[in-house]
């Protein structure tokens, strides 16, 4: 066992860093919340990473995503964090994907890797629908992250099946849009906050990247939500 595992060890015994060592998460979403769930990820000493975006960093956001900063703008996301995440663990298996992925790739892409749990921490409704489906279809393990933006409460966000969410617009519309498609809610985890979003801090956008519209955040809300998630795929990760 590496040194640098040895105080996980003392907390999740020998065995259980070795069940990680031979797992595979793959994270789609490399922002507020995807970006500090792939350092929790790797710290925890998870063997194999795929890490997912085609985004590039600017100015605004700086106020809440790991490793947004003057010296990273207009950088790949999964290019800088891949770049952080093998300084941490050197032998990490890190697959690095740059693209905004397409409805059609994802199946693509879980095809290629075989992952044995995704973490989707995208803020989209129609790329976020089509990574939770494959996933149900393919019988692979997935946690959603919804919306963090809006919200202040740290004590408010929680892990629970995707049917239990409330108080969630971007959760509201996954959940309408697979009811409308005749697909099962079970067996999806999510994080999610049951404050009521700041209907104030809403902006509309141009509807670029199948987004319409972002509300406010502030630094610790998408970093706990990616912390949430993590806690909940490495846990499951260790279980006998």
């Amino acid at each position: 066992m590496e040194k640098w595992l040895e105080r996980t060890a003392l907390l999740f015994s020998e065995e259980k860093i070795e069940k990680l060592q031979k797992a595979h998460v793959l994270i789609v979403g490399l922002g507020g919340i995807g970006s500090f769930a792939g350092e929790f990820i790797a710290r925890a000493g998870v063997g194999t990473m795929t890490i997912i975006d085609g985004d590039v960093f600017d100015p605004t956001n700086k106020n809440r995503q790991l490793t947004a900063m003057d010296s990273t703008i207009g950088e790949n996301k999964a290019v800088v964090l891949a770049e952080r995440l093998k300084d941490i663990n050197p032998k990490l298996n890190l697959n690095v994907v740059e693209e905004f992925v397409l409805p059609n790739r994802v199946w693509e892409l879980l095809e290629e890797f075989k992952p044995d749990y995704v973490m989707d921490c995208i803020d989209s409704v129609t790329p976020k629908l089509e990574w939770i489906i494959a996933c149900k279809r393919l019988k692979i393990k997935i946690i959603t992250h919804l919306g963090a933006g809006g919200k202040m409460d740290p004590s408010k966000v929680k892990v629970t099946k995707l049917e239990n969410t409330h108080n969630c617009k971007l959760g509201s519309h996954i959940k309408k849009r697979m009811k409308r498609k005749d697909i099962s809610l079970r067996g999806v985890k999510a994080v999610f906050s049951e404050e009521l979003q700041r209907k104030e801090s809403l902006k509309m956008t141009d509807g670029s990247n199948f987004k319409k519209s972002f509300y406010g955040t502030c630094s610790y809300m998408p970093a706990l939500f990616g912390l949430m998630g993590a806690a909940e795929v490495i846990r499951f990760l260790c279980e006998d």
